[in-house]
């Protein structure tokens, strides 16, 4: 009687089940990538209307999308610009293409970026009287990584609606604390400029003590995740920054964006 346990039957089926394996495993990939597609676009709509405050539990994402507007800008000319297509603008690859990108010198980079794109995807809520809320895409380097998110601020292009990362690496109940809906209440209406425009907000270590000076433009650190909140602080100094996209809200509540 032949003996089927021998090395080479034992290689041949190992073989053939990898085999399928690989098959199933990319023919699922294939299958379901246009739903991991949909599901990513989606949330990411959901993390740009939460940072508004404008996110509906069981509503249509899509439908409550509606009332934003979707605008390309020249950051270096702070102006709305139509050189770009914003249906099919990518930022964050934008900036590993040299002709999307510059380089930053380490004076500048306090936000830890290395590069920053030439133009950026923001988003308009607008009303009857014009603007309302503008949301912008932030991002800054944390302890472990790059963190990506959104701040939405008032008609006045100085107070904070909202904030809300949607892809960062921190660590799970310290720099992670940047997703708790407490912490991020906090920011509400806190004021990014000071009085001569320049950027006042901060991340402090400890509470901020209620009536203390500058109080209306500090926020509590996160405990134990000192790193991650230099971070956070850094991210908005650059981002609503001369260097970000300070000329472009100063050009906007001018009404010359």
């Amino acid at each position: 009687m032949a003996n089927n346990d021998t090395i080479k039957k034992t290689l041949t089926v190992a073989l053939l089940l990898c085999i399928v394996c690989s098959v199933v495993v990319s023919t699922a990939s294939v299958v379901l990538k246009p739903l991991q597609v949909a599901n990513k676009q989606l949330d990411f709509k959901r993390n740009i209307l939460s940072a508004a405050g404008l996110l509906e539990e069981g509503v249509s994402v899509d439908a409550q999308f509606e009332k934003i507007e979707t605008r390309i800008i020249d950051l270096s000319r702070g102006q709305f610009t139509s050189e770009i297509d914003a249906d099919s603008f990518d930022q964050r690859k934008s900036v590993k293409d040299p002709s999307l990108s510059d380089a930053l010198s380490s004076e500048l980079d306090i936000a830890g970026l290395s590069r920053r794109e030439k133009f950026a995807k923001v988003y308009l809520v607008k009303g009857d009287a014009g603007i309302e809320t503008v949301i912008l895409p932030v991002s800054g380097y944390g302890l472990w990584g790059t963190m990506y998110g959104f701040l939405a601020i008032e008609s006045d292009m100085n107070s904070v609606v909202g904030l809300g990362f949607y892809d960062h690496k921190e660590t799970p109940g310290l720099g992670a604390e940047i997703e708790n809906p407490r912490w991020k209440a906090l920011w509400t209406g806190k004021e990014i400029y000071a009085a001569d425009g320049t950027v006042a907000f901060d991340v402090i270590k400890g509470s901020v003590a209620p009536g203390s000076a500058g109080a209306q433009h500090k926020v509590d650190g996160l405990s134990g995740a000192t790193l991650t909140s230099v971070g956070v602080k850094n991210m908005i100094k650059f981002w609503l920054g001369e260097n970000g996209y300070g000329p472009f809200l100063n050009k906007l509540k001018a009404g010359e964006a």
